[in-house]
């Protein structure tokens, strides 16, 4: 925690900010190490101040035990004003991304004298590259996920509901050490497989369906993300050939991945392969998207990104064809960028899957 202190207090004294006061509960946990549902942090060149309530009183200073904790009575906006009064704190910036506008109106009411400057997406630049031990958690989540997967596979067959493979993932995932699913798990068979979020439904499987499954485990705070598509039964023509389409998209993509790529050129890879064949108004969703304590993170790979990767980063590459009333297929990994090029961090086969 001292190390991401201290690159935020060296972003802020390059933008001369006098103090940042950090709302927004991922980040939060990020600088502190406070799992707690509620609370503030106040940094300064030389102070570290965690707001909360009498709950976690004895958590915070468990958790937190380099910032100072302050117990606030009911109001957590005055006492944030109180805290910059003791500090001596002019200006402070606050996340303008996560504060609604009745809590500005409080917080601007109460600070008075001091002024409140918004800011965007500071911490989350800081999130961007992750250090050594972030890696490793998002190594174990995708390794939790992979497992999981490999587990299921022998469950999926005729009359068992989308929801019921929904369930087992996520039992699995939680048995095998997630704290839970890192997002609301989809999996989509037959036409239903043509919406990208095809969250769970009621629909039985049936033979003849593609069924595409997304999934990813949260573990000590950070996120998997994974797809795969498998087919019930054998594939007619045309869904072994979008499955071929986007296997070597997604191939394709995953093999341009390196430091100084831009988001752009990332995507444009996948994209490129898929228009090529024909079926280019068919993936209109981006190829992929930076992950770590948030399942969808910055930078993107789409085709507005021109942010550079940079080793430490980790991505998702998704590509996907989709195609209403017949069926789709999307396929996905974790890739970490490396100071070489990129390590792949979902290992489960990308094959087509054949099940009878």
């Amino acid at each position: 925690m001292k190390k991401r202190l201290n690159r935020l207090r060296k972003w802020m004294d390059d933008q001369g900010m006098e103090a940042l006061l950090v709302s927004h509960p991922i980040n939060r946990r990020y600088l502190t190490g406070f799992t707690g549902s509620a609370g503030w942090v106040i940094v300064t060149s030389e102070a570290q101040v965690l707001i909360s309530d009498f709950r976690y009183r004895v958590q915070a200073k468990e958790q937190a035990p380099n910032y100072d904790f302050i117990q606030h009575k009911g109001n957590p906006f005055t006492t944030v004003k109180e805290q910059c009064d003791n500090l001596g704190i002019r200006s402070i910036a606050f996340e303008k991304d996560h504060l609604t506008f009745g809590q500005y109106q409080r917080l601007s009411e109460s600070l008075k004298s001091t002024r409140a400057v918004p800011v965007g997406r500071v911490v989350e630049k800081l999130r961007e590259v992750k250090d050594a031990w972030e890696i490793e958690t998002i190594t174990e989540a995708a390794r939790i996920a992979d497992h999981a997967f490999e587990a299921v596979l022998g469950e999926i067959r005729p009359g068992k509901t989308e929801r019921e493979i929904s369930m087992r993932l996520e039992f699995l995932m939680r048995e095998m050490g997630a704290d839970s699913s890192s997002f609301d798990i989809i999996v989509a068979s037959g036409p239903r497989s043509a919406l990208p979020h095809g969250v769970a439904s009621d629909r039985s499987l049936q033979k003849g369906d593609l069924v595409t499954m997304d999934f990813g485990a949260l573990y000590q705070g950070y996120c998997s993300d994974m797809t795969r598509t498998v087919m019930l039964g054998q594939p007619d023509h045309r869904q072994r050939e979008i499955y071929e389409i986007v296997l070597e998209a997604q191939k394709r993509a995953v093999k341009a991945i390196r430091p100084g790529l831009t988001g752009k050129e990332a995507d444009a890879v996948a994209r490129d392969w898929i228009i090529r064949r024909g079926y280019g108004e068919y993936f209109g969703h981006s190829t992929g998207h930076s992950l770590g304590m948030e399942v969808h993170e910055k930078p993107g790979l789409s085709v507005k990104e021109g942010t550079l990767l940079e080793p430490g980063m980790v991505v998702t590459v998704e590509p996907g064809i989709y195609l209403p009333d017949f069926g789709g297929v999307r396929i996905e990994d974790d890739v970490l960028v490396t100071a070489e090029g990129y390590e792949v961090l979902t290992h489960s086969s990308k094959e087509l899957i054949i099940i009878e």
